[in-house]
C-alpha cells in the first residue's frame, strides 16, 4: 500500500520530513497538501513557546543535517492558504514534490514568508507558469480541492502535519518519518 505524507508549508516540521521522506521510506509516497489550521482538533504545537520550538527543530536539523534554518520573518504563521492551494495547484499538474521541496526551502532554507511572492518564485523553480499560478491561485476549485484533501486527512485521522498515512495508521509529528519506516519494515518482514 502506498504510504501518504500530509504535510503544510508552515510546519517546519514538515520540511524536515519533506527533506527525508523520499529517501528513508522504502515505498515512495504520495505527497498530498492540506491546510493544517483546517485540521478539527489539531495538535499546533502553540503550548510550547515558538523559541523552544524553534530550538528543537534546528536540533534536530543539525541531526538530520540539513543545512541551518533561516526563519520567516513572520514565523509561526497560522496562515498558509495561499501557499497550500499553490502547492495544491502544484500536486493537479503533476508538480506536487518540486514545488512542495521549493516552497519549504524557500521559507525555512531562505527565511521568505510565505506569500503569493514566494509562491511564483517556488513555482518558477520547478518549470510552472507564473501566470498559471496566479490563475490558479484565485480559482474555487483549486480552494475546493484544498478543503477536500484536508477533510480526506481529517477523516484518516491526521490532526497535525507531518503525518504519514499507511492503510489506516497515522504516524505524525516530528518523529513521523522514523515510525513510518519503522511500520513499513515490520510490514515487508512479516510478508
Amino acid at each position: 500500500m502506498q504510504p501518504v505524507f500530509y504535510f503544510d508549508l508552515g510546519s517546519p516540521e514538515a520540511y524536515l520530513a519533506a527533506e527525508r521522506v523520499m529517501a528513508d521510506l522504502p515505498v515512495v509516497p504520495e505527497w498530498v497538501p492540506i491546510y493544517a489550521a483546517g485540521l478539527p482538533g489539531r495538535a499546533t504545537g502553540q503550548a510550547t513557546p515558538p523559541h523552544e520550538r524553534r530550538a528543537a527543530v534546528e536540533e534536530r536539523a543539525a541531526a538530520q543535517h540539513v543545512q541551518p534554518l533561516r526563519w520567516p520573518a513572520d514565523w509561526p504563521r497560522e496562515d498558509t492558504r495561499v501557499a497550500m492551494v499553490g502547492a495544491t495547484y502544484a500536486k493537479q499538474i503533476g508538480r506536487a514534490v518540486a514545488f512542495a521541496l521549493a516552497a519549504f526551502r524557500q521559507a525555512f532554507a531562505g527565511g521568505r514568508v510565505l506569500d503569493e511572492d514566494t509562491v511564483v518564485i517556488a513555482a518558477a523553480a520547478c518549470e510552472m507558469h507564473p501566470r498559471a499560478v496566479l490563475q490558479a491561485l484565485g480559482r474555487r476549485s483549486v480552494a475546493a480541492a484544498l478543503d477536500a484533501a484536508t477533510a480526506t486527512a481529517a477523516v484518516a485521522g491526521v490532526t497535525q502535519v507531518p503525518a504519514i498515512v499507511i492503510g489506516g495508521a497515522v504516524y505524525e509529528g516530528a518523529d513521523a518519518v522514523e515510525q513510518a519506516t519503522a511500520a513499513l519494515a515490520r510490514e515487508a518482514t512479516s510478508a
